[in-house]
Parts: structure tokens; sequence; C-alpha cells
């Protein structure tokens, strides 16, 4: 869609683009756009992985080049940009401007047209916030860090090249090297895979940690359950249930009783979800 015919923004930081983002973008109706002020700070859906959860086209503004701006000067950007501008969305927590020192209060005072402030949402009486989702992320909790996000937190990556010894002594994965992502606590995960670009997603056992048994170096490893996976570039790595905590075995042998478990383990998981 051409932004000539956007009538209504939601403007926020939306790393994540969790349930309560979507809140906001519920308010846009068929000719809404999103405006990302991005800080440099996105871990959760850094840089165009945003796009991937919504139907709504994106604007970004690098928080660097508007932070100095005061409110008319930004609410002037923003009338440029959107010629037709009728409605602005915005958190109940909004501010803009230079030092952040315009809120909700001062855009609607600014801005001619309509202004909806959307209250915080609470799942089981917890608000939603992105900062809370990385604290999830950061324990384990992948359960509680999904549910606030209404999608299953996902990494991206380029293949690269293991320590040889998956498919010899233990089971095949495919290792990746993500960079911009915020990564999960030290384990393993029950996890959904995508191979390149296609467009399904294959159950699969993940490895997040340092190899604490073999090299010790740290590796995003994943399993693909009951695949024979060759040639990929890049994968992207849905995670859906913490399995258990990163541990040293005394032998390979142990560490790949340890995996058996954990592809039963997945499999019973993923197979409850219905995935």
């Amino acid at each position: 869609m051409a932004l000539s015919k956007v009538d209504a923004i939601a403007i926020g930081g939306f790393d994540g683009m969790h349930v309560g983002h979507q809140k906001l973008f519920d308010e846009l109706g068929k000719n809404g756009a999103i405006v990302v002020i991005e800080t440099g700070y996105a871990n959760l859906t850094p840089g165009e992985d945003r796009e991937y959860y919504t139907h709504y086209p994106i604007v970004y503004y690098p928080l660097e080049d508007i932070r100095h701006l005061d409110g008319e000067a930004f609410v002037e950007m923003l009338r440029e940009r959107f010629p037709r501008l009728k409605k602005i969305v915005v958190g109940y927590d909004f501010h803009f401007g230079k030092n952040r020192r315009y809120s909700f209060d001062d855009l609607e005072r600014l801005f001619e047209g309509e202004v909806v402030v959307v209250e915080q949402v609470c799942i089981e009486g917890d608000s939603v916030h992105s900062h809370k989702i990385r604290s999830k992320i950061q324990i384990g909790d992948l359960s509680g860090a999904n549910r606030f996000l209404g999608h299953n937190y996902s990494i991206k990556g380029s293949v690269v090249r293991g320590q040889g010894i998956g498919k010899t002594d233990l089971v095949p994965t495919i290792n990746l090297e993500c960079s911009g992502y915020l990564l999960p606590y030290e384990g393993v995960y029950a996890a959904l895979t995508r191979i390149d670009d296609e467009e399904h997603f294959y159950p699969s056992v993940v490895f997040v940690g340092h190899r604490a048994t073999t090299d010790g170096n740290y590796a995003i490893e994943s399993h693909i359950l009951g695949e024979t996976i060759q040639g990929c570039a890049k994968a992207t790595i849905s995670f859906v249930k913490f399995l258990r905590k990163n541990q040293k075995f005394e032998s390979l042998e142990n560490l790949k009783k340890a995996i058996g478990d954990d592809i039963l383990n997945a499999k019973r998981e993923l197979i409850r979800l219905g995935l």
C-alpha cells in the first residue's frame, strides 16, 4: 500500500510485536501503517523481523535521527510522511520528542486528528511489556514468554560448521550462528525449525549453550526429528518449551542417552500441543 493512502498510524518501538502491540494495531483500520521508532536495542524482533507479525506496512525512524525534535516538529514530520493522516494510535506510556518530554496529552494538543490511547494489556493479572518477555526468555520460561508474545519466540541465523561429531557419535544437527537476538537460557528446548525459505516448520529439539561435555564452545544446534537435512544455508528456530538445563556429562555415551531422552520429551510436548 502506498504511504500516501495511509490515514492511521500506530507509533512505538514494537520490539516483540507482542499481544499489547497487537491491540494498537487493531485500531488502525484498512489504511493503517506502523511507525517504528528504532532505538537500536530491539532484540526480540530486530529490524525487519517485525514485518513477519503484521500485514500492515512499517516505516522505520532511527531514534538518533529524530530525538532532537520538539513536539511540533515531530507531528509535522508525520504529517509530511502521511498526508492523509487522520488517526494516531499510541500506548498509555508513550513519550516522544526531545528528552522524551512529550506524552499523549501533548500529542492530542498538537495533532488535529484523532488520538487513540490504548491502555496496558494484562494476562492473568500481569501487564505485558517487552522487558518482561526478555526476562522470561533469559530464565527459560519460553511458555510464559510465548503467551505474552502471542507467538513463539524465534531467532534466525546462518548455518555454520559444527564439531563434526553429531553424525558420527551423537545425532545430526544444524548449527546456527545468530546475531542481534536475545538468546534463551542455556539448555534444551522443544522447538520448530524452518530451513532456508521453506514455509514448513519441522519438529525439532534444540540445544542452546556451551557444549560442556565436548569442546566447551557456545552453540545453537537443532536436531530435526525424523528428517535428514543437508545443504541448507540458513534456518529459523521457533522455541516452544524449555525441557532441561544445560549440563556436563561424564562421557559421550551418557550425553547420547540424554539426547535420546530429550528427543522423546520434545516429541511428546510437540504432539501434546498439536505441533
